[in-house]
Order: C-alpha cells, then structure tokens, then sequence
C-alpha cells in the first residue's frame, strides 16, 4: 500500500518519477501526485485515480531534475484531490510524502490549528510540511530532525525543501524506504520495483536511520547525527522479471510460472543421500532444532494459512507441536515468549507491518525467530535470526499464487528436516523429496486443465456466496480458496472444516450456494463424501477438488481431478485449482484482477 519514489541527477525528474509510480501500482493505491523543484519553485501535481492520470495532467515542460512521487491507499480523508501527496506548507516552500500512519496526527493538526496555520487536507501526513517550515533550524535535515521529534508513529518519508534544491531528506521508521545508487544520479523508493530499470545498487534504511541524497552521493545517520555508513548492495532482480510478457494479468503469468518457481525453492536444498534438507539460511545446527520442543508459526492473510498447512507438515513429520496465528493480533495479547520454541515467521514482501512487529515482539523476549521471505534484504529478512528465501521471483499481483506454493515447499522442507533430527527415517526423508521433485510436473498437469477449470469457475462467479470446506490437511486449502475468491472476484466466500457443516453452515446451503469441497484420497474420504451428499439432498451446487480414483460418479457432481504425490505434500497441488477459479470468476466478472479494490500487495502500515 502507499508508494514512494525520488530522483536526482542531471535528467528530468518528472518521467522517471511517473515511470517509477507505475511500477508501483501493483500495491494499491487510490490517488497519486508529484512535486518537481524547478528554477521558478516547486511544480506538485495531484490526482484521484491511477497513475495515467497523474500524467496526462502534467504540464508539457516540467524540467525540473529534483523530485518525489507518490501514490496513496487513503486512511485519513477520502481519496480526493486535496488528500493526495505530496502535501506542502503553507508557503509552498516544503514537500512532503510519506507512507505509514503518524499516530499523534490530531493533537498535532490542533496545535498548528492554534497557532494560525491553515490545513488544506484530512491527513496526517500534512503536519510533517508544516512542522518541516516551521523549525527553525539552518539546515533541512536538522528542520526535519526537528519535525520528528514532535512525531509517534510509522513513516517512510522524504522532504524537499525550495531553500535546498540539491537534496532530498528522508526517514525511516516502520515502512520501507530504499535508496538506488546510479552514476551522477540517485534514486529513492519504498519498493525496488520501481527502481531496477535503472540501477541494482541500493541501500535500505532501518528503522530510526535517516539520509541525505544529492545527485552525486548520499550519506545515512541517525536522529542523534551519527553516521551510519551504508554500502550499497547488488539486487539479483531484472526489469524483464516485472513485465507481463504478453499476459493479460500478473496473477495468470504468476500462476503459469509456478512449475519454475518450484522447482526454484527446492534447488540446491534436498539432499538425497540423507533423505533431508538443507536449509544453512536458518543458521541453526542439528542440536539446536533438536532443542526446539515446538513452533509456533506467524502470517497474515494468505500467509497465514500456509502457515497452517506448514503446521500440520511439521507435526506429522517432525512430531513436534506446532500451530500457527495470525501475525496481526500476536503481540496484543502480550503472548508468552517460550526459550524452547522455534518462531517462525511468513512473508512474500519481507515488509508486512503487523508480521514485523510481531519479529520484534519475539526478539524483545528472547524468541528464536526465523522467517520465510520471498524478498532479500526486506526488513524481515534483516531483523530475523536466519530464514528460507523463496525464490519466487518478483510477485506483482495482489493475489498471492506463486510465492504461496513456495511458502508450502519450504515449509514442507523445513518439516523434513527437523523430522530428520528427531525420529523421521531415511526412507520417510527420502519418500517426501521424491514428492518435492514431483511437484513442479505436477502443477503442470493442473495448469493445462485451465479450460475446464475455468468453465467451472464462470458458474460460481453468478453468486453472491460460495462455501469451501475442507477436512484436516484440506481445511487450509478452503481457507485460502475462500480468500482467494473474495480477494479478486468480489464473491463473499467463507471456508468450514467439513466436520462443521452440520454445526451451523448447512442452514444456509440451497441452489443458489455453490460449495468448493477438498475430497482428496485419504483415510477420510468416505466422511468427506458423505458430507458432499448432505449439501447435494439440499439442493446445494458442488464442485469438487479430489484425486484420481475418488468415485463420486453416483454423485452427478463437477469436479478437478489433481495428481496425486505423497499424504503430507497433497495440500500443495489441491491448492492450485482453488487459484485457478478465483482468477476465472473474476475475469468473468470483468474486475481488476491484479489490482482488488481496497487491498494492497504489501500491507506496510497496521
């Protein structure tokens, strides 16, 4: 949410910021604007709606090479005009964009209120223009150390100031903030997409650190004037890797580049001879995840139920307890910090607010905690013990698809190898990564029942409801199917352990209420069977997402048939047809796939 870029250098600011917000529009976004500091001033330029907008709306010659863009998820005021960023000070002097939330906002607009200024928006973020204009300081940085001092709460922010054409200052706390180092020209952006077309080396900020950038160089320190000393480092991401390549939608390319990514995560990383995995990136030694006597897993949304689903791997192959909770209420209810649990934390972006804070609550109390993150050098990947990167490969879409699945294999990985440290044998090690290898051939054979899949999906979008429900292992799978749906086609959907239909939802099933039903071929699936005939005798629409020689031919029903590969990995390939529906449903019902209303790709404020 929220989308930050900066330039200055010897070129144009205006197109690379304009260029620089596109390739951030994937995270969400409602509004968008710029300022441009020229000979005669500052140029800002603001619009309600996407960033196209934002460039038709420019003024023909804007020369200006110093600049800072942005685009706004509204949370104080509506998205208008007059509540999209950059936000000035009265004088027009100071520019400002920030993403975050400043928590002391109200008792701050009253005291500038007070004190004769005039504010021109709802938000929070104006304060910090006036605070900037009004300190009394020499130099901008000390105005914006100033400003600071006055503020609580998160922000990623950077200032211009007309007094101080050569720099730009900017600030972290709690919302990421990237600098890019090119020659005789610098970069600034909340996300290295929006960067790569020009440089690979960067710099990120940690909390509490603050920057100067001019054209030539830059220089990182703290709120005390402490240098920092930041070195730039390379990023492995390519500017090809973010275009859609001829596809529709990021969420089709990205579910169709699944059987490599796959194959991406378990790479290097299974060892055959031993029938367990290799996982240095956690940094912990046999004895140590022997020490472990439970995990407790941590995410948010689709993150969450993975984590679910890795809970389950690791009790049944590591018999060790585990259990996962959403990131977002984990260090609300002041939880107990166990020496002996093994914490583990899950993110696409590395930069999920309510999972960072809940890194800190962990290491605050002396946690061990580790993290599955698809991004190098995020902010969790920085602030966790050890980890596991994905390697998904850039993930644009709203929806999570690909970095989903490898968020499954690592766990599956991660299970395998602390059961290998306790009491899972050889030939059990070794059964679960001949189904690790088999994945990647068998999302393939998923993907290439797209039609039918698809045909399926198009009866579902004219609902207004849908049901999922799954059993044990595939009770994760309708959850994140369910969120799958709502996220991208509208459809409220709701997910049930199948055991629970008759304890409450079956009132609600009729012809009008289709259910998604997870039957794979297990030790429950005459139950899950049964359960699909309960909501057939009601009238109820059913398709199923079951496995070859799962006979439900007396039952008239549609249904996915999906290979199958080892008990404890099955979750995995079930997952893939409930991505396949939502994606269909929502193209049938003409939305904006990669870009839901009212979510965002990385969740950076609570």
């Amino acid at each position: 949410m929220c989308g930050i870029v900066g330039y200055i250098g010897s070129q144009p600011a205006a197109p690379l910021l304009v260029e620089g917000l596109q390739r951030l529009e994937y995270r969400g976004y409602d509004s968008a604007g710029l300022a441009v500091l020229g000979r005669t001033g500052t140029t800002v330029v603001r619009t309600v709606g996407r960033v196209r907008g934002l460039e038709a709306a420019l003024p023909k010659r804007l020369a200006g090479k110093v600049g800072i863009g942005h685009t706004r998820w509204a949370t104080h005021g509506p998205a208008a005009e007059r509540n999209a960023h950059p936000h000035r000070s009265e004088d027009g002097r100071i520019s400002v964009v920030h993403n975050g939330i400043i928590d002391n906002a109200t008792a701050l607009r009253a005291q500038l209120t007070s004190a004769g200024v005039e504010l021109a928006s709802d938000t929070d973020t104006e304060v910090v223009a006036h605070l900037v204009a009004c300190s009394g300081a020499d130099t901008l940085e000390g105005a914006v150390l100033e400003a600071l001092d006055r503020i609580t709460g998160t922000y990623a922010l950077a200032v211009v100031d007309e007094r101080h054409p050569d720099r730009i200052v900017v600030a972290r706390n709690g919302s990421p903030l990237i600098i890019g180092v090119g020659d005789g020209e610098m970069f600034l952006a909340s996300d290295v997409a929006a960067l790569v077309r020009h440089t690979t080396s960067v710099v990120h900020l940690d909390d509490g650190e603050l920057a100067t950038i001019t054209a030539t160089g830059f220089r990182t320190f703290t709120a005390d004037g402490e240098d920092t000393g930041r070195t730039p480092v390379e990023i492995a991401v390519a500017a090809e890797d973010l275009e859609l390549a001829g596809h529709e939608h990021y969420m089709r390319k990205e579910m169709l580049e699944q059987p490599d990514s796959a194959e991406a995560v378990i790479r290097g990383r299974l060892d055959e001879r031993f029938g367990t995995a290799r996982l240095d990136g956690l940094n912990l030694a046999p004895r140590e995840l022997r020490g472990f006597r439970r995990v407790k897993i941590l995410g948010c949304g689709s993150a969450y139920y993975v984590g679910q689903l890795g809970a389950q791997l690791l009790e049944e192959l590591a018999r060790v307890p585990a259990d996962a909770e959403a990131a977002s209420e984990f260090r609300y209810r002041n939880p107990v910090i166990e020496p002996d649990t093994l914490y583990v934390v899950v993110s696409q972006s590395g930069e999920t607010a309510d999972t960072a804070f809940a890194v800190q609550e962990v290491k605050r109390k002396g946690g061990q905690v580790v993290a599955l993150v698809n991004v190098v050098g995020s902010t969790i990947a920085r602030e966790v013990d050890g980890g596991i990167y994905l390697h998904a490969g850039p993930e644009i879409a709203v929806a999570s698809t690909k970095a989903l699945t490898n968020m499954a294999m690592a766990f599956a990985m991660l299970a395998l190898l602390i059961g290998r440290v306790h009491d899972l044998s050889v030939a059990d090690g070794k059964r679960i990564i001949n189904g690790l290898k088999a994945i990647p051939a068998q999302i393939r054979e998923i993907l290439d029942q797209e039609g039918e899949i698809a045909e399926l999906a198009r009866e579902i979008a004219g609902s207004q409801s849908a049901f999922y429900i799954g059993r044990v292992r595939g009770f994760p799978v309708a959850r994140e199917g369910a969120q799958k749906l709502k996220e991208v086609s509208y459809i409220h959907a709701e997910a049930y352990q199948t055991s629970e239909l008759k304890h409450g939802p079956l009132a609600l099933i009729d012809e009008s209420m289709p259910t998604v039903a997870i039957i794979p071929d297990d030790d429950l699936t005459d139950r899950n069977v049964a359960a699909a005939e309960q909501v057939l005798a009601r009238k109820g629409p059913l398709v199923a997402i079951t496995h070859p020689g799962v006979d439900l031919s007396h039952l008239g029903i549609r249904s996915i048939v999906v290979p199958r590969n080892e008990p404890e990995l099955d979750p995995i390939l079930l997952t893939i047809p409930t991505q396949l529906i939502a994606y269909h449903a929502a193209l049938a019902l003409g939305h904006d796939i990669d870009k839901p209303r009212n979510l965002a790709k990385s969740v950076t404020v609570e």
